[in-house]
């Protein structure tokens, strides 16, 4: 006689499911990690944290697979999902957001032995990128070089060595296709073809530049810069120690800040010591709604918190993603002199009170970011002061990652998608915290005019403006680069006088006082002060400074079309004006006469509902030919004035009522 098993116990059952449910959620849903990739993965991200690894660090870990693979293979994604915790479909939308990155399925599936990278943008088609890119797949498989993968890219930030090649990390600057052969020959694998090393030997100084263009290095690429010992030696961080050591007072140099008439040089303009004003009054304001029992509380694994930090803290987020066409300014800083850049940095950070601060570089700058890094590593090791938690991040080529809230996004880890406002970055930024968001070259003039005086800055001007510029100038004239001069100067002055005139059998035709979004003036308009607030009346506005010239021998139209292609590739696609407005609107900028009123609808929708910068400034191009070049597009020319143009993606935004 057999008998029934006993039936297990209520409480038997539920232990059991419950260990089942534990079982099933410890592993990704769908496909399963690879035992090979799992390690693959885990040799390259190293010891796993106690705390797991850091959701934020997301891209840094790409890069760490793509930089080893050439490429991120998905078994890998896979196995990155698992080590982190996440869900497979979070880290594939990530990966697939970025221009750098190139995904791909199946064991068979190689990367290229090397990437030749031409830009295209503006500048560079004006020099023969065009010819470039048609010649360089054949002549590589002519050589024996076949497996070597051609790619037209965006801005790569050297305009004024147009046409620009990079192969893998190495810059050609003034590209020809035997140039780019020999680098190829030089530089046969990833492995060696990366950025050289600039060593530090110099004292750089802005300052002594001022009203003179930045000196030109004789290979355009890996300039001497100014070494921390130099630097110090002729002064360097001694305002940054007074100040953090309570030697110096912090109310004056934010009022130095602000009687300086300093403004944001990203692009929007806001006046810096307001903007600092702002940050710190946001950050006390959080800091007193915040419960006591978040002072210590953990951030999500979203960003490092310091013991007894509390939640309303404010943290500072630095811009060098510098990818407007045209605008080269702060990689030429940048390379020649990073620690006067450092201890603006510093500088600010103490005054606003953030407690970490977050670098965002450009991918497209591997020399600046090896460069940076060693300055951050010295820094470290002999620090002037208590130094905050500094975090130097890399970008993975995404242009609206100049747009600050997009750019918080990448840092947090995620795509680079704009945020909606409200709450501005300054009340909710980073990490959920009160945050200071600056460009590049904002700081870089932070302690020059704390030492030398606010009126110091505001001494330079032409034309009834105040302040210095950093005009980069490309296009059709003599001498291309940097140009540090007084802010109000004209685009005749300045290529006259900086740039050493027009190129032989050339005459000023067009420009384009903004970069791409800045929108196209005609030489008719040669008069205009170029500085913020001046531009507007015309259409245009200054953005960056990025000034690209165009001669008789260029069209306006081109011009357009070409920054529009630029709009419709860098598009977040998060909007549907933006993403299909920029499309289409590139679609019909191809035909010999333009639909003036089909264009005209679309860009008033474009401006009128895009989400961030990008889509409000791209119809800004379309209406300058409307208006200055309508015999180029055969219609009538607009009729009355233009609209107000919309800012550029590298938007500086806070709350409303402080905006200027």
């Amino acid at each position: 006689m057999h008998l029934a098993p006993e039936a297990p116990t209520v409480a038997a059952v539920s232990v059991n499911d419950m260990r089942e449910r534990i079982r099933r959620k410890s592993r990704l849903k769908g496909r399963q990690p690879e035992d090979a990739a799992m390690a693959e993965v885990a040799q390259l991200l190293g010891p796993r944290p106690a705390t797991g690894f850091r959701r934020d660090l997301l891209i840094e870990y790409l890069h760490r697979l793509n930089d080893h693979f050439g490429v991120l293979h998905d078994r890998h994604l896979v196995a990155l999902a698992k080590q982190m915790n996440l869900p497979m479909a979070e880290v594939y939308e990530v990966a697939s957001f970025y221009h750098h990155f190139e995904i791909v399925r199946g064991e068979e599936a190689q990367a290229p032995r090397l990437v030749v990278r031409v830009c295209d943008s503006l500048s560079c088609s004006m020099a023969g990128a065009r010819d470039l890119l048609a010649a360089l797949p054949e002549r590589l498989r002519a050589a024996g070089q076949g497996d070597v993968q051609v790619l037209a890219v965006p801005c790569v930030g050297r305009c004024e060595q147009a046409p620009v090649a990079v192969v893998h990390q190495c810059p050609v600057p003034h590209a020809t296709v035997g140039g780019v052969l020999e680098a190829v020959d030089l530089k046969p694998n990833r492995a060696v073809a990366l950025h050289p090393y600039a060593q530090g030997a110099i004292n750089f100084d802005i300052a002594e530049c001022v009203e003179a263009s930045v000196p030109a290095q004789p290979d355009g690429i890996s300039p001497a810069h100014t070494d921390l010992a130099t630097y110090r030696a002729h002064g360097g961080y001694q305002t940054a120690a007074a100040l953090v050591n309570g030697e110096m007072d912090a109310e004056a140099v934010l009022a130095a800040m602000e009687d300086s008439g300093l403004r944001g040089l990203g692009g929007a303009g806001f006046p810096a010591g307001r903007k600092w004003r702002i940050v710190r009054e946001q950050a006390a304001l959080a800091e007193r709604r915040a419960a006591p029992s978040e002072a210590t509380a953990p951030s999500g694994g979203s960003g490092p918190r310091e013991a007894g930090e509390r939640a309303g803290t404010a943290v500072m987020a630095v811009n060098i993603d510098e990818g407007e066409p045209g605008t080269f300014k702060d990689r030429t800083y940048l390379e020649r002199d990073p620690h006067r850049f450092l201890e603006g940095v510093l500088i600010a950070a103490q005054v606003v009170g953030t407690e970490a601060i977050y670098i965002y570089l450009r991918d497209e700058y591997h020399g600046c970011r090896a460069l940076l890094q060693r300055a951050l590593d010295d820094l470290r090791a002999d620090p002037p002061c208590p130094l905050p938690h500094i975090e130097l991040r890399r970008g993975a080529g995404a242009y609206i990652c100049g747009e600050e809230s997009a750019m918080i996004e990448s840092i947090e880890g995620k795509r680079g998608e704009p945020r909606m406002r409200p709450p501005y970055i300054a009340q909710v930024g980073l990490f959920g915290r009160p945050t200071l968001e600056h460009n590049f070259e904002t700081l870089y003039w932070v302690r020059d005019i704390v030492e030398r005086g606010p009126q110091w800055f505001a001494s330079f001007g032409r034309h009834g403006r105040k302040g210095l510029r950093s005009f980069s100038v490309s296009g059709r004239v003599k001498h291309p680069g940097v140009k540090l001069a007084p802010a109000g100067i004209t685009v005749q002055e300045l290529i006259d006088e900086y740039c050493g005139g027009m190129l032989d059998g050339h005459e000023l035709y067009a420009y384009l006082p903004g970069g791409a979004s800045g929108g196209i003036l005609p030489a008719s308009l040669n008069q205009i002060p170029l500085d913020f607030d001046t531009l507007q009346p015309y259409g245009c506005f200054i953005g960056s400074a990025a000034v690209i010239v165009l001669s008789q021998h260029d069209r306006a139209r081109d011009a357009a079309l070409n920054v529009m292609r630029f709009f419709e590739h860098e598009s977040c696609g998060q909007c549907t004006p933006c993403r299909v407005g920029t499309a289409k609107a590139a679609t019909l900028m191809q035909a010999p006469k333009w639909d003036e009123e089909l264009l005209d609808d679309l860009a008033q929708v474009m401006a009128d509902a895009s989400i961030c910068g990008l889509g409000q400034a791209a119809p800004n191009p379309i209406r300058c030919i409307h208006k200055y070049f309508a015999h180029e597009v055969g219609e009538e020319p607009w009729p009355g004035d233009l609209p107000k143009p919309r800012n550029s993606p590298l938007t500086e935004q806070l709350p409303t009522g402080v905006k200027p």
